[in-house]
């Protein structure tokens, strides 16, 4: 695998880094070749959600490798190490929502989404694309206003705030790692086992996709969702998950 010295393309504007990476993805550029704007006019989340991104914040798209045994845990895997590296860095405690959202919890005990994850696999190429978006500044009016009591950034948590390329260069060593421990021996009992930990909501009651009401029973053994629906354990591989106590 390419170390952080890959291939960085920087925009100032740009409708997706996602979009972009996935174009290099079927040229072939190498695993750790990255995309970063500024802002982006059309970027997206998980289930055709738009992303908001304004200028202030990191919009990251990132080639990695995909461990052929363990394609499902991708995702969750760069989540746990994005978790570890912000907590080691800032002190901040992350949790980690299934299956791509980290989320802190402030002072009155609301959960509130700091950082997001996509992952796109790529028809014929080694290589899936991790989008990462981490909100650092948010400017006044930035975001929509259902999303701003929803969400919360570096800046109300870390004195002084740091820079988007401060964050940057937290980021992508995390995302390699993710990768890496999934291809190494025993490396995704490791992610396992950190997932598990990190996993927010365990116990708590929890709906997807606006139906299917249950409580959270952890992570199967490639990274579902298990919810407990009435006494039975039901197994979730995709969906809108809303916890209680998330803003």
């Amino acid at each position: 695998m390419r170390s952080v010295e890959a291939p960085r393309e920087w925009y100032d504007d740009l409708p997706s880094t996602q979009d972009r990476a996935i174009e290099l993805a079927r040229r072939g550029r190498p695993a750790g070749t990255r995309v970063v704007a500024r802002r982006q006019s059309r970027g997206r989340g998980r289930l055709d959600h738009a992303w908001a991104s304004p200028p202030g914040s990191l919009y990251l798209s990132i080639l990695l490798p995909v461990a052929p045994e363990h394609p499902t845990w991708l995702a969750l895997a760069v989540g746990a190490e994005l978790a570890g590296a912000l907590d080691d860095r800032w002190h901040l405690g992350p949790r980690l929502k299934w299956p791509n959202d980290l989320l802190l919890e402030d002072r009155e005990g609301r959960a509130r989404k700091l950082s997001g994850i996509l992952l796109d696999r790529v028809a014929g190429a080694e290589c899936a694309v991790a989008g990462i978006g981490v909100n650092v500044r948010v400017p006044p009016g930035g975001h929509p206003p259902d999303v701003v009591a929803r969400t919360t950034s570096l800046e109300e948590w870390v004195v002084p705030c740091p820079s988007v390329d401060e964050v940057e260069a937290v980021v992508v060593p995390a995302a390699l790692r993710a990768a890496e421990a999934l291809a190494a021996p025993s490396g995704v009992e490791r992610i396992r086992a950190r997932c598990r930990t990190l996993l927010f909501g365990q116990g708590r009651p929890a709906t997807v996709d606006g139906r299917l009401e249950g409580t959270i029973d952890g992570l199967g053994p490639e990274g579902e969702l298990l919810l407990d629906v009435d006494g039975e354990r039901m197994t979730i591989r995709a969906g809108d998950l809303r916890v209680e106590g998330m803003a």
